[in-house]
């Protein structure tokens, strides 16, 4: 317990160095909503990584999302109010996480989108090589997406 609370503050202090320039997705976020607590728990962003259970994932931001495409992918959300991204990674399938689950079964996941508005974070994760298409047709019968995740600050 101890010691877990030493490299929390370790990590929090580093990334708190790291703030300039970042995303508003920078910093650490604690695991709102069910599916978030059960498989990822609290996750951080640094400028080149997302950390989930204290392990690093390398990331790249590929562009803005828009307006649409958040009210589309995060059930309604209006997307005027805050900021979206979408981000390329690799998080292996074979990575468990809580409770020994994985973030896209058995498919490693290739991308996220996320929206910041205040002090909530919201994260899809999408399987597969080829870029989520983020259209209402498009996400009414895709097979890429993981699930979404939320979070709070």
């Amino acid at each position: 317990m101890k010691f877990s609370r030493v490299l929390s503050v370790v990590v929090s202090g580093w990334l708190g160095c790291c703030a300039l320039g970042m995303a508003q997705e920078g910093g650490q976020w604690r695991a709102s909503n069910t599916t978030a607590k059960q498989i990822t728990g609290d996750i951080a962003f640094s400028d080149v990584k997302l950390y989930i259970n204290f392990t690093g994932f390398t990331l790249a931001q590929i562009r803005d999302l828009k307006a649409e495409e958040v009210s589309i992918l995060f059930d309604g959300t209006d997307g005027t109010t805050g900021r979206g991204n979408l981000f390329r990674l690799d998080i292996p399938a074979a990575k468990t996480f809580n409770h020994k689950s994985h973030i896209c079964g058995s498919e490693n996941a290739e991308y996220a989108a996320t929206f910041v508005t205040g002090r909530k974070l919201q994260v899809a994760f999408f399987s597969g090589t080829a870029m989520p298409v983020l259209t209402g047709e498009a996400m009414a019968n895709a097979t890429n997406l993981c699930g979404t995740f939320e979070y709070v600050r």
